[in-house]
């Protein structure tokens, strides 16, 4: 069955930690609840100076870049990123997302569903 729904209204999760996580908020937009048998879409928002944990991941995912400025830290170093950047990051790579200082950055998340939990 087909399943509409507005971002309003799917609740956010504070998953801040205060160390590694920072300022970020999440949606899951589509995922376990709706049976996506494949993927999951989440929504990240990211406060100004936010970001996610430093990590590396056994799975490829993409990331839509709705609105802000940040950075993606990968191996290679920083790159900028903003509304209408779009970010493939491939499986084991080491990467961290960080908002500027002084506006949100908001993105798009998609990855496999098993690992949304």
């Amino acid at each position: 069955m087909v399943t509409v729904k507005s971002m309003a209204e799917v609740p956010a999760q504070d998953v801040s930690d205060g160390r590694e996580i920072v300022g970020v908020t999440k949606q899951v937009l589509i995922g376990p609840a709706e049976r996506a048998p494949t993927f999951a879409v989440r929504r990240f928002t990211l406060a100004p100076g936010g970001h996610t944990p430093a990590h590396a991941h056994p799975f490829e995912h993409g990331v839509v870049v709705l609105r802000g400025k940040g950075t993606v830290l990968t191996q290679a170093g920083p790159v900028p990123i903003e509304g209408g950047s779009v970010v493939f990051v491939p499986p084991g790579e080491h990467h961290q997302f960080r908002a500027g200082d002084t506006e949100a950055l908001e993105f798009l998340c998609i990855v496999p569903v098993q690992y949304e939990k």
